[in-house]
């Protein structure tokens, strides 16, 4: 059983407008930003695996994880990798966002909490080092054991190496193109209770994770995904409807779009950002019907519950369902 970033009660997702004090290659293809109120107010607090929606200029919306100093009020900090296939969002942070620059920003958010335990074990794949990193400060911080398996196509393109290297021997650092594939039974050794696995990377990577784990107890696993896992066919191929408790109002989902499509049709507007199912912030309260859940948020039990749906992927089992809008 996998825990793939538990359900937290989203916190309130205003925009605050900051500007980017610091620009600075980190890897091949990595680098950071960070971000402070023009005001020089402080910012709002964060824990370990939170994330914030930046808004850019271009009039894109990205998520990054927050990967600086959580004791730090006034600096907000990210990784930002150039993706190959870029839409506009790590493009136009790389190649045209300055030091200067106002930018928008939503959140924080975690849906990726780190939760307290004897002991931790950290895989990171890529980018994915980005939310473990204020994780293992806290680890430190709170006297728990730890070690940490980071892995990368090359040693070039693996972020923050100079920060990991104090922590010595308990970050174990393989480049593919050195080592081959991550070993990740000999990491993690034989199950056992008491230790928790934290997981963030690119879908292979998290899959072998799931394999590795399947005979650990319940939950040791949690994961943060790049994007949602493939879904297949949706349960219904067939229009449903979808209720709006509040108003009363009355729409049709057909199968070419989504519930969050169909919902901003009729101007009922629902914060959203990735619209991949990863990000949390369409989170909407179900009142009754069963969602055909397609996200990569929630657990088996979260699921089982039907009382939340993210609407920009998740659709419904049932001809109608009724939401909290």
């Amino acid at each position: 059983m996998v825990a793939t970033t538990p359900l937290v009660p989203a916190e309130a997702t205003e925009a605050a407008t900051l500007r980017v004090t610091a620009k600075q290659r980190q890897a091949d293809d990595v680098l950071t930003l960070e971000l402070a109120s023009p005001s020089g107010g402080r910012l709002r607090d964060w824990t370990p695996g939170s994330h914030v929606d930046l808004v850019l200029p271009n009039g894109l919306t990205r998520q990054y994880s927050l990967c600086g100093d959580r004791w730090d009020p006034h600096t907000y900090r990210v990784g930002v990798l150039l993706e190959p296939g870029s839409r506009g969002g790590s493009r136009y942070v790389h190649e045209h966002l300055q030091v200067g620059d106002l930018v928008g920003v939503g959140g924080p958010r975690n849906n990726f909490p780190l939760v307290p335990s004897e002991e931790y074990l950290f895989v990171a794949g890529g980018i994915g080092i980005t939310p473990i990193l204020p994780m293992l400060r806290q680890a430190e911080l709170l006297g728990a054991e730890w070690r940490l398996l980071y892995g990368g196509r090359r040693r070039g393109s693996m972020a923050f190496l100079d920060e990991l290297a104090p922590y010595g021997e308990r970050v174990v650092v393989r480049p593919e193109d050195e080592y081959g594939l991550l070993d990740l039974a000999g990491f993690l050794g034989a199950p056992r209770e008491g230790a928790r696995v934290y997981a963030c990377g690119p879908s292979p990577l998290l899959a072998a994770l799931e394999r590795a784990c399947a005979d650990w107890p319940p939950y040791t696993l949690r994961t943060e995904r790049f994007v949602a896992e493939e879904g297949g066919t949706p349960v219904r191929t067939a229009p449903f409807e979808v209720e709006l408790a509040r108003t009363g109002t009355t729409l049709t989902v057909t199968p070419d779009v989504s519930v969050l499509e169909a919902l901003n049709r009729i101007g009922v507007e629902v914060l959203s950002s990735c619209r991949r199912g990863v990000c949390g912030t369409c989170e909407t309260t179900v009142l009754a019907g069963r969602p055909d859940h397609r996200d990569a948020l929630l657990d088996d039990d979260e699921r089982d519950a039907n009382d939340c749906m993210y609407v920009c992927v998740s659709r419904s089992r049932d001809e109608r369902l009724v939401l909290d809008l």
